[in-house]
């Protein structure tokens, strides 16, 4: 699963840089090309000599050494990795990664890199235990870096808990699992919605609402992660897609979203309506300005399509996802939009609660199917939620083949 993987390992200075040597060595055994980043601290524990030895690879740690005037050192590992693996991390490191901090080769390569990124801690039990620490590992983890926990026992420090390194074929056993779960989706085709839409009062002006298009874009890029060949219809947000799988159509109006929709909608296996559609828009377009007048103004307004209700009269094989943002009664909502709109599951949430909703980096919501069966995503980042809702979507289309 290894083989021929671009896996860049990042070493910080503790004593447990020794079993970054056998991890080293172990990848390369794995068919993996290795190449080696270390920090200043790191070399005064283990030469880089000797990882170059095993990964028969240049081993980098000068920001400024820039040994080809083609290319940044940097940013050119940074795009090379497939993998990138931090181990041993050290509390510091762990600090100013969650803090933005790019004060050298390791931490800008962090910055840079769209490549997916293990962490494997080592430091004292106390140091591990620490609020500050703990704090940083969250926020590192609602970015979407993948932990790999230390283990426990007799520490370098001389006390007993957890802290040290994990062992490097538990490390390699940790990494080929994810990877063999993250390709569940491999050769399917889902369609996203994302982002509002906007609806047209006049040259300067229109009717949208709240949404960021941060759990669309999220469910895209990790669809892709695990095999997925997306299309991505957005509506206007200010949000990038990084993923080469996905196939990106950038609408602005309700109409234009429901014949991006339509047009690929016979060639999808998975739809995932997440984008937050406006259900009315003003029945005249002013060509010109608006000017203001005394008084009141009403404008007419005229229902939209209802493209999620469109999908679900026309649906054929597909697997259909709905949203539901709601303020009250949010299972009883979901449960009648799941059977009104014929859908195959749908993801309903309460935007007034604290980490949910609508521009946040976070999101809490409730995983509904037709079965009546009920899982509850606590708090958590979109990314991750965007994984765990899709590995949900995995599980329900192999229960209904059986």
């Amino acid at each position: 699963m290894l083989k021929e993987k671009r896996i860049l390992l990042g070493v910080t200075g503790g004593i447990a840089v020794y079993k970054a040597v056998d991890l080293t060595s172990k990848l390369v055994q794995q068919g993996a090309d290795v190449k080696v980043v270390m920090t200043e601290n790191a070399t005064k524990f283990v030469t880089p000599l000797t990882f170059q030895a095993l990964s028969r690879n240049d081993v980098h740690i000068d920001t400024f050494d820039e040994k080809d005037p083609q290319r940044i050192a940097h940013i050119d590992l940074a795009d090379w990795a497939d993998i990138l693996i931090l181990a041993p991390a050290t509390a510091n490191f762990l600090g100013k990664v969650a803090n933005g901090i790019a004060d050298d080769m390791l931490s800008t390569i962090l910055m840079a890199t769209r490549a997916s990124v293990y962490i494997a801690p080592a430091m004292n039990v106390h140091m591990y235990d620490h609020p500050a620490v703990i704090e940083n590992m969250k926020t590192l983890d609602s970015i979407g870096y993948h932990f790999i926990e230390p283990g426990a026992g007799y520490l370098a420090c001389g006390y007993v808990g957890k802290g040290r390194l994990e062992e490097p074929i538990s490390i390699i056993k940790t990494i080929k699992k994810h990877l063999a779960g993250s390709k569940s989706l491999e050769g399917k085709k889902i369609l996203i919605t994302a982002g509002p839409t906007r609806e047209t009062i006049d040259p300067v002006r229109f009717l949208s609402n709240r949404s960021s298009g941060k759990m669309g874009f999220a469910l895209a890029e990790q669809a892709a992660n695990m095999g997925a060949n997306v299309v991505l219809v957005a509506g206007p947000v200010q949000l990038e897609t990084h993923h080469k799988q996905i196939n990106r159509i950038d609408v602005t109006t309700a109409e234009e979203m429901y014949k991006a929709v339509f047009e690929h909608y016979d060639k999808i296996d998975i739809v995932i309506k997440a984008a937050a559609v406006s259900d009315y828009r003003p029945k005249k377009v002013h060509t010109d300005k608006m000017k203001k007048q005394p008084g009141e103004l009403n404008l007419e307004m005229e229902r939209t399509k209802d493209i999620l209700q469109s999908l679900g009269e026309q649906k054929k094989d597909q697997f259909l996802v709905g949203f539901a943002a709601e303020t009250r009664d949010i299972l009883a909502y979901g449960e009648e939009k799941l059977k009104q709109k014929n859908l195959d599951a749908i993801i309903i949430n309460n935007v007034k609660t604290s980490g949910a909703g609508f521009e946040g980096d976070t999101n809490i919501a409730t995983y509904l199917n037709p079965k009546g069966e009920k899982h509850e995503l606590p708090l958590q980042s979109k990314d991750e939620l965007a994984t765990n809702i899709l590995k949900l979507i995995v599980q329900d289309m192999k229960g209904d083949k059986q």
